[in-house]
C-alpha cells in the first residue's frame, strides 16, 4: 500500500472543508496534483499544498492508497467525506464530519473527533480512540435517514443524539453516552436492516427514544427511563466474549415501536 503524508503548516485558519482528502480523490493523480486539490476555508478556495507539506506516493488504485495526517486538526472538517475504499489515519483530534457519508476503507482517529462523525455512513469502518462528539453516525440537517451501514467505535465517549434516524449499521460507544442515544432509530429501515448501538458505559436519559426498530445494549447504568419502554423478560448475552445478565424491554411504545433495548445495568 502507497502512504501520501499530509503534514500541517504552521499557518493560522479559521475552518477548512476538506472533503476531497480521500484515496478516492487522490488515487491517480502525482503529487503536485494532489497538492493542488481544492479546498475552502470560509467561501473562499485555496490548494491544499497551501496549508499542508505533502509528500509519499500515489497510486492509481484507490484501495492501495493509506492517507496519513501527521497532526491534529480539529478544525479541518470534512475528512474522509464519501470514502469508498483506502485507509486514511489522522495522528491527532479532527474536526466535524468526519466519514461523513463513507461507504467503504477505514478510517482511524487517533485523538478526539468533533460532531457529526459518520453521518450517513453507509460501509466502512470509523474508529475514534478519544471522544466523540454530538450526532455520531446520525442524519444530516433536513434528512431522515441517519447511518445506513458499516461500523463506528468510540473507544472514549460520545455526546447526544448518537445514532439519530439510524436505519443501519453499528456503533460501539466504549465509554459513556450523553442525552437520547438512538433517537428515532429505525423510522424507515427495511425489514432486513437491524440498527445496532452499543454503549459499554453509562447512558443519560431519553435513551431510544421513538425508536421503532434496532437493538441498544446499555452495559452501564440509564440514568433517565423513557415510560414508553415495556419489560419483557431477563436474559443472558454475549458480548466481547463475555456473558452478561440483562433486562429486556421492548420500545418506544409510544410510537408502536419494536426496538430491542438490553439492559445491564440493573
Amino acid at each position: 500500500m502507497k502512504k501520501i503524508t499530509l503534514r500541517p503548516k504552521d499557518k493560522e485558519y479559521m475552518f477548512l472543508d476538506a472533503d476531497n482528502v480521500t484515496p478516492d480523490n487522490f488515487a491517480g493523480k502525482t503529487l503536485d496534483e494532489v497538492r493542488a486539490i481544492e479546498i475552502y476555508e470560509g467561501n473562499r478556495t485555496y490548494a491544499l499544498g497551501d496549508y499542508f507539506e505533502v509528500s509519499g506516493e500515489t497510486d492509481p488504485d484507490p484501495n492501495e492508497i493509506g492517507i496519513l495526517i501527521d497532526g491534529s486538526v480539529p478544525k479541518v472538517k470534512y475528512i474522509g467525506m464519501k470514502m469508498s475504499a483506502g485507509k486514511l489515519l489522522v495522528k491527532g483530534s479532527v474536526g466535524m464530519y468526519v466519514g461523513g457519508w463513507m461507504t467503504g476503507g477505514r478510517i482511524r482517529v487517533n485523538g478526539d473527533a468533533e460532531a457529526y462523525a459518520g453521518i450517513g455512513m453507509e460501509g466502512g469502518e470509523l474508529l475514534i480512540e478519544g471522544n466523540a462528539g454530538d450526532y455520531l453516525g446520525a442524519t444530516y440537517r433536513g434528512d431522515w435517514r441517519g447511518m445506513k451501514g458499516g461500523k463506528i467505535v468510540v473507544n472514549g465517549n460520545a455526546g447526544s443524539d448518537i445514532g439519530e434516524s439510524m436505519v443501519g449499521g453499528e456503533i460501539v460507544v466504549k465509554g459513556n453516552a450523553d442525552l437520547q442515544a438512538g433517537i428515532h432509530m429505525g423510522w424507515v429501515s427495511k425489514k432486513k436492516d437491524n440498527p445496532t448501538i452499543v454503549i459499554e458505559g453509562d447512558a443519560e436519559s431519553r435513551v431510544g427514544a421513538q425508536m421503532t426498530k434496532g437493538e441498544i445494549t446499555v452495559l452501564g447504568k440509564i440514568s433517565y427511563w423513557l415510560p414508553g419502554f415495556i419489560y419483557q423478560k431477563d436474559d443472558q448475552i454475549d458480548y466481547d466474549g463475555k456473558q452478561y445478565a440483562v433486562k429486556v424491554y421492548q420500545g418506544d411504545r409510544g410510537e408502536g415501536g419494536k426496538g430491542t433495548l438490553y439492559y445491564a445495568g440493573a
